[in-house]
């Protein structure tokens, strides 16, 4: 089953989110309202406002109050990409040019702070201070992921634990607070909340390892982007530190540095795609998401419980 036909009994939904974030990205700066139509064209899998969504119907289910929550974290995760391609130099996402290939870095960054900033503005709407609190902590933890990505680039000697916390911050913890916050505006109990928000964790840890496999093991055409691109930008990812235990690809790996090209480095991608690290890496993924599923079975029997796990399951097992 696809993914989209997972949750299809929310599109009435999800065109609403769609028409507020529209509304949302719009600026009186003809710029700014131009960069960010084109990153809404280019769509994406709105993952976020799916689990704020389903969350929410652990408590009481009202679209015209959740529809804030989803705007907001979506509009965040937004301009975390947008900020993401000028810290990698990244021409092309979702196989479009991005914001900052199609004007310059100075015009991205400015569009990724807008982003962040109207998402501050929607979540007014929701009169909640715990709600508050838990989203001003997260801009911080996704800003802190960002500053932690340049600090690591090419930089081969760090470890596994640094390369968890720096997806918890960049990826996890997003997804967390999209579940936590869609319970907490239903007013679900607290109880449900937080383990909604640990459900959140394990999803979202599994969700990125899963993305850093797949940049060894997609084509060009599916990931949108050249294949290694992480490796090639400098970003380290578990399949690489996997192999750096290998003192022969080691070597190979060292050798990176930004002036490496795509052609220069496809021989460590082969030597990396067929040392068994991309297995050993794929168990981690499985462990997170096995978490995810130990945290749903203690959660209330309903339709949005068995469509979050259909969705964990399709998103941590999706082609290698």
């Amino acid at each position: 089953m696809k993914l989209k036909a997972m949750y299809s009994f929310l599109n009435n939904d999800l065109n609403i989110i769609e028409q507020e974030l529209e509304i949302t990205a719009v600026s009186e700066y003809p710029l700014l309202r131009e960069a960010n139509v084109e990153l809404l064209k280019a769509g994406g899998k709105r993952i976020r406002p799916v689990f704020v969504l389903l969350s929410s119907m652990f408590g009481n289910y009202d679209i015209n109050i959740v529809k804030h929550v989803a705007v907001a974290l979506e509009t965040i995760h937004m301009a975390s990409l947008v900020h993401d391609d000028v810290i990698d130099d990244a021409e092309l996402r979702r196989g479009q040019p991005t914001v900052k290939a199609r004007w310059d870095n100075r015009i991205a960054m400015y569009t990724g702070d807008y982003l962040l900033a109207r998402s501050l503005e929607v979540m007014t709407k929701i009169d909640n201070t715990t709600a508050h609190k838990i989203l001003s902590k997260a801009i911080v933890d996704v800003c802190l992921g960002e500053i932690e990505q340049i600090k690591d680039k090419y930089r081969f000697d760090q470890s596994i634990r640094t390369y968890l916390r720096r997806i918890k911050r960049k990826t996890a913890l997003l997804i967390a607070v999209s579940c936590q916050l869609g319970a907490i505006s239903s007013e679900a109990p607290a109880e449900i909340h937080k383990k909604l928000f640990w459900f959140g964790y394990y999803v979202g840890m599994s969700f990125q390892i899963t993305d850093d496999i797949l940049d060894f093991t997609s084509t060009a055409e599916e990931l949108g982007k050249p294949v290694g691109s992480d490796l090639l930008q400098g970003n380290i990812t578990l399949p690489v530190l996997y192999a750096l235990e290998n003192p022969t690809i080691k070597k190979e790996i060292e050798k990176i540095t930004i002036n490496t090209t795509a052609e220069d480095i496809k021989p460590i991608l082969e030597m990396i795609q067929s040392s068994g690290v991309i297995e050993k890496s794929v168990k981690i993924s499985d462990r997170y998401l096995q978490k995810a599923f130990l945290i749903l079975e203690e959660l209330p029997k309903n339709r949005a419980r068995s469509t979050l796990y259909s969705i964990s399951k399709y998103i941590g097992k999706r082609k290698f």
